[in-house]
């Protein structure tokens, strides 16, 4: 490790397990990002088959990964999957392990911090990364400064009395704060969770060497819905609006990526509306076949919902991938997926949960191609300007840079 730069310890539960995990890499390519400016160690929970410790490269940049162990490896369950939000409604007797994940973290970063000496934390999520290492900054005042990140779930669906109270503790105590949507720092503001210092800073996407359009002459055809499988998507209502035009357009195809636990509902589902042939689920693949995907489809659609827990997305970053590869857009009216479709602009917006307007949005697109194509056009340009990962990445450095020059 150089000495000479800054070091960043990045604390996550969201993180690449292994070689062609499907885990979103969100976090990996801001770490990656960041390593051009400081020396990166990232902190994420271990699990069965994952390695301890081991170095990721890219494009001559390297971050070490560090992966602390919290409970026999087979129940090392808590994380990854679907998330831990996910994980633990899956299964409730999970949260008995939760204060065994909080101690391990805690322990691992101030290992770490006592090896490497780092000059900042960054926490992705409120809860639990940002509950541990707000924690420490209040314990131990040689911590380092830390900077919470929010991506949605965590800020949305951690409702009630306490985890409000709780959220609003941890916020206050950050260094810094940032949320990935306008949306969610109109949240955060609403209910006075950071004291007026939340900054909205999003994820990123790879627009120049993997979310692009590829041979621009390739056909594309039918439909395709890319995430998992999970009540906040909208899936079922995607479906309906598939029953609903299938006399109209016979021969369109939609194409489900992902998986999930409603998938064995959604498919029931397809088979009720008769659209069985129609509608392909193909789970989970590998991240790095989506853009493949992408570039065969002429319309992405997200049909995202407010979920009964309050969960919803943060920004809906798939809707710029899709973008990215060349796709139109078509996606559910909800405040934070406002920043990367504009509606008759960069996309199509349709009022959430109503598959009868969904439907009527995708006819528009199916019926005029001189539309879809404008729209993918400004979509990806759109992208471009607000989510290219370089210029995500500089502007994380410069956060991060700050909350450093000021504890210095």
């Amino acid at each position: 490790m150089d000495f000479s730069r800054p070091r960043l310890l990045v604390l996550a539960s969201t993180f690449p397990r292994w070689k062609e995990d499907t885990e979103p890499r969100f976090v990996e390519s801001l770490s990656f990002e960041l390593a051009d400016t400081f020396e990166v160690v990232v902190l994420v929970p271990h699990c069965l088959g994952s390695m301890q410790q081991e170095t990721f490269t890219s494009k001559g940049r390297s971050i070490k990964v560090h992966r602390f162990r919290y409970f026999p490896a087979a129940m090392e369950t808590l994380a990854y999957d679907g998330g831990m939000l996910s994980r633990v409604r899956s299964n409730p007797l999970r949260l008995l392990v939760l204060p065994f994940f909080l101690v391990a973290q805690a322990a691992a970063a101030l290992r770490l911090h006592r090896e490497f000496g780092f000059d900042a934390v960054h926490a992705h999520w409120i809860v639990p990364q940002g509950f541990v290492a707000s924690l420490l900054r209040v314990l131990w005042r040689r911590f380092p400064p830390v900077l919470v990140t929010s991506h949605g779930g965590d800020l949305y669906a951690l409702r009630g009395y306490f985890l409000e109270s709780l959220k609003r503790w941890i916020l206050a105590r950050a260094d810094g704060v940032t949320v990935v949507s306008n949306a969610m720092r109109d949240y955060c503001e609403k209910r006075r969770l950071a004291r007026g210092k939340t900054i909205v800073q999003s994820m990123g996407v790879d627009l120049e060497a993997v979310f692009t359009p590829g041979d621009t002459e390739s056909p594309r055809n039918g439909l395709i819905f890319v995430g998992r499988l999970v009540e906040k998507k909208g899936v079922e209502y995607l479906i309906e609006a598939m029953a609903i035009l299938a006399t109209d357009y016979s021969q369109t195809e939609l194409t489900i990526v992902g998986d999930g636990p409603l998938r064995e509902y959604l498919t029931n589902l397809a088979n009720t509306h008769g659209v069985s042939d129609r509608v392909r689920f193909l789970g989970s693949v590998v991240n790095e076949d989506v853009p493949g995907y992408l570039r065969a489809a002429a319309i992405f659609v997200m049909p995202s919902v407010v979920a009964a827990s309050g969960d919803q997305e943060g920004l809906g970053l798939v809707a710029v991938e899709a973008q990215g590869c060349g796709c139109a857009v078509v996606a559910s009216d909800l405040p934070a997926v406002r920043d990367s479709v504009i509606d008759g602009q960069t996309g199509l917006m349709a009022k959430p949960a109503d598959a009868a307007d969904l439907a009527d949005k995708i006819r528009a697109l199916l019926d005029d191609d001189t539309l879809r194509q404008s729209l993918a056009e400004s979509g990806r340009r759109h992208a471009i300007e607000k989510f290219d990962w370089s210029k995500v990445g500089s502007m994380y450095s410069r956060i991060i840079g700050e909350l450093i020059a000021v504890a210095r």
